[in-house]
């Protein structure tokens, strides 16, 4: 958006906020100057409509009337901005609310939504409300949106948009298009699903965003979703879809510790090969830790989970035997996120920043520009365009907008004072946040989780009804028992024993730690512990916990106070080896997830990525968890290393 636009924009919500009765667009055209820069009369009415469209679409309530009840020699359409539907309502929160409440903010792995639970909490502390730091909870989950066509599904979602998309079933060779009305979205069994009407089918469909093919549209056009639609009912269906299963696994004796522990029974077969019975409810997974085993496993039933184990070392086979293009590596970018100057980044950061000041005057430019994620520089720019905005008829009531020595004060801005309701992603980001705790063990059974929700849904009004349509639940690690006992340990400052499962060695170790705190990274919970093994600090993950024994009192190793939960898995050292590898666009969570320092986009649509490992051993079966999604480019040892090791592995399931 030009800083034109901006200024037009910002100066039409300033002018309708002031006044009761409102104003004819003809008024509107004399009051704000830069609607006479249209260079006809249509053009201009037709930039006003944009305007107004727009503001609506962010979420501030532009309403139109007629006088013609109250004078009846005017008919004319009035516009106006009520301050009661604009305004944020008056609401408090505890030191334990806040907490909470900043805990759920934080939860967000996704950019675009991370910046509304920001902009929410910026919000809520122009209210009064304290930011209380969440460090007093040991514990930060954190949501994965990391699924295809998350973003798209999740605006039309909560925008109640039509989409179209290409879909697969599972189990099926055949894409067919589906045109759907949305209802809601919610993740559930580690994955995100869209639930809506299905206009083809005439009835409500549930559809997993990962088997979604080809862009996924939106569509014009209206729809009501039902009164009585919750989305945890509707997902709540997927039960029987999930409901465990019998299967069967040939391993290589002393191979195969994780289905080991999952078995129900183990049976001695040909070969030199245990047979593992087990009931599971997610054969997708069970095939990717099969096909991650190599030769060392060879599904035996049921047929599709045989035939899911075949495709995707057969996938992987044939992308680790393509030939390489040329390429070359550069420094990778930033995460992408939308400009600081967008249309909606913009006009939304200018009508926050000024309730942020006016609640704390004399705010430091740099610890301002850092709450709303703009450098100094494009503060001084908003600031100033803040300077110049206001009625045209009327220059005293401009803003007085001053930032001398890095000091930023603003007087006579009541219009303005108070900030913007919530708009639906920012409603959404801090409700489903929220709603996603109050299901966890322990933080769920507080009370001040249950009564901010009820506050912040209160406050939130219309957006607040996002709680139906969207739902996300954290896998809790072994039905919570685990997750359970760890938070136990960390509050009662308790030493424990591990029996740890590590998958790159193929085996079950016994580690004693002081545990710290839990995070969770792409729906995987962490545990962050003294291993007095390593004698350091170390993160384990919490679905590789095989059972938990207290053994006294902790040690004092505890983080230091207020240090920030892992910002990453990896901690680069001087003797990593690098790898690159090539990587289809449904695996360039990769890139991020392991820290990728340079990368290459390829003619054919791949991108090429490297990463820096103290370890290439579980390379090959990293590749043939995903399938054919990622294939080894470099060094070139490892990368005939791994396409031996697929061989081998493929060699178990010869074409059916």
């Amino acid at each position: 958006m030009s800083a034109k636009r901006t200024e037009r924009l910002l100066n039409l919500v300033i002018a309708l906020l002031s006044t009761r009765r409102g104003f004819t667009k003809h008024e509107l055209f004399e009051e704000i100057e830069l609607y006479g820069e249209a260079a006809t009369a249509d053009a201009r009415e037709k930039l006003f409509d944009r305007d107004k469209a727009f503001l609506r679409e962010q979420g501030i309530p532009v309403e139109s009337y007629s006088e013609e009840t109250l004078f009846e020699d005017n008919t004319t359409q009035r516009y106006r901005i009520r301050q009661d539907a604009y305004r944020l309502p008056g609401v408090r929160f505890t030191p334990e609310e806040s907490a909470v409440l900043t805990l759920a903010a934080r939860m967000w792995d996704q950019a675009s939504l991370g910046s509304a639970a920001a902009r929410a909490l910026r919000k809520l502390h122009a209210r009064g409300v304290l930011p209380d730091d969440a460090g007093s909870i040991p514990l930060q989950p954190s949501i994965r949106t990391n699924d295809p066509h998350f973003n798209e599904i999740w605006r039309a979602a909560t925008t109640r948009t039509p989409v179209t998309f290409g879909y697969r079933p599972p189990g099926s060779a055949a894409q067919s298009v589906r045109r759907v009305q949305p209802w809601g979205m919610g993740s559930r069994f580690g994955h995100w699903y869209l639930v809506g009407y299905d206009l083809d089918r005439a009835a409500e469909r549930i559809f997993r965003l990962s088997r979604m093919e080809g862009p996924v549209r939106l569509r014009t056009g209206t729809y009501t979703v039902p009164a009585d639609f919750d989305i945890d009912a509707s997902l709540a269906s997927l039960d029987g879809l999930y409901a465990p299963q019998p299967a069967a696994v040939e391993v290589r004796h002393g191979a195969g510790a994780a289905l080991r522990m999952q078995a129900e029974s183990v049976e001695a077969a040909a070969g030199g090969r245990d047979r593992l019975k087990l009931s599971v409810r997610d054969l997708d997974a069970l095939a990717a830790d099969t096909a991650a085993l190599g030769a060392a496993a060879v599904a035996v039933e049921p047929a599709d989970y045989v035939d899911a184990v075949r495709a995707a070392l057969t996938r992987a086979l044939q992308a680790q035997s393509l030939p390489l293009p040329d390429f070359e590596l550069a420094e990778a970018a930033a995460p992408a996120r939308r400009p600081a100057t967008g249309a909606q980044d913009r006009l939304t950061r200018l009508l926050d920043l000024v309730p942020y000041v006016l609640a704390n005057q004399g705010a430091d430019m740099n610890e301002t520009a850092a709450a709303f994620g703009v450098s100094k520089e494009q503060l001084a720019k908003d600031l100033d365009l803040l300077f110049v905005s206001g009625p045209r008829h009327y220059p005293n009531e401009l803003m007085d907008v001053s930032f001398d020595d890095d000091r930023i004060y603003i007087e006579n801005a009541d219009n303005l004072s108070e900030p913007v309701r919530f708009g639906m992603d920012e409603a959404a980001a801090l409700i489903v946040g929220l709603d996603t705790l109050s299901a966890l063990p322990g933080i769920g059974s507080s009370a001040a989780v249950a009564s901010t929700l009820e506050k912040l849904t209160e406050a939130a009004g219309e957006a607040g009804g996002v709680g139906t349509a969207v739902a996300a639940r954290l896998d809790d690690a072994a039905g919570g028992t685990v997750l359970a006992e760890l938070q136990q340990a960390i509050t009662g400052t308790r030493q424990l024993e591990l029996r740890y499962l590590v998958p790159r060695r193929d085996e079950l170790t016994l580690r004693t730690v002081d545990p710290r705190r839990l995070f969770s990274v792409d729906d995987t919970w962490y545990l962050e512990a003294w291993c007095h093994r390593a004698e350091a600090p170390r993160n384990f993950r919490v679905d590789r916990i095989h059972g938990v024994r207290d053994t006294g009192a902790a040690l004092t190793h505890a983080p230091e106070p207020g240090a920030a939960f892992p910002s990453s898995l990896f901690t680069p050292g001087p003797l990593d080896q690098r790898v690159t590898l090539v990587l289809e666009p449904a695996a360039l969570w990769v890139a991020e997830a392991y820290d990728a320092e340079r990368q290459a986009p390829l003619a054919d649509g791949r991108t090429a990525v490297e990463l820096r490992t103290a370890d290439t051993g579980w390379i090959p079966a990293f590749t043939a968890r995903l399938g054919g999604a990622a294939a080894v480019a470099a060094p070139a040892d490892l990368r005939q290393a791994t396409l031996a090791w697929l061989q081998e592995a493929a060699a178990n399931y010869p074409p059916a």
